[in-house]
């Protein structure tokens, strides 16, 4: 299972239920890495999207404890388990959790493959994701040469479990 996600210096991802930054090129990396596969997130991040709607050209799985919560275009699950059930239905390879904070944190110890957008910034953050650096089994094994947006300097880095 891989897990995808842009970073500050910090491991902060969000604040306000929106992401800390807009990059073209990350969200161009995003769209071609996830479509045609199978993106889990949490209410949240389906409802920060626009429209509150299902990503396009991929399965949209929602984690989310309220029971009564429907989304239109996704498969809701409930709890981790559930959830981990019905992605048994694809292959490990096609997955991609997409976040938030909690869904990144629960769904870390099934991920082996890590894309990280590493933004060499501090934002005002109040959401983050597990600082991947300071742990012993994860190791970047691919990194590209270092971007610029605008003021901004970042680098897409492929962490895997090892």
């Amino acid at each position: 299972m891989n897990l995808i996600v842009a970073v500050d210096r910090n491991w902060g991802i969000g604040c306000g239920n929106r992401l800390l930054v807009s990059i073209p090129s990350d969200m161009k990396f995003f769209r071609e890495t996830t479509m045609g596969k199978v993106v889990v997130m949490g209410r949240k991040t389906l409802e920060s999207f626009p429209n509150g709607l299902p990503l396009r050209n991929r399965t949209n799985i929602v984690l989310t404890s309220n029971s009564n919560y429907q989304a239109k275009g996704a498969t809701v699950c409930h709890t981790v388990e559930e959830t981990l059930e019905e992605l048994k239905k694809y292959n490990d390879d096609d997955i991609y959790i997409i976040g938030g904070g909690s869904v990144y944190r629960q769904f870390l110890p099934y991920c082996s493959v890590a894309h990280v957008t590493k933004i060499d910034h501090v934002f005002d953050a109040d959401t983050y994701f597990p600082n991947l650096d300071e742990m012993e089994d994860w190791k970047i094994t691919a990194d590209s040469d270092e971007q610029t947006y605008f003021d901004l300097e970042y680098q897409f880095l492929k962490y895997e479990k090892i």
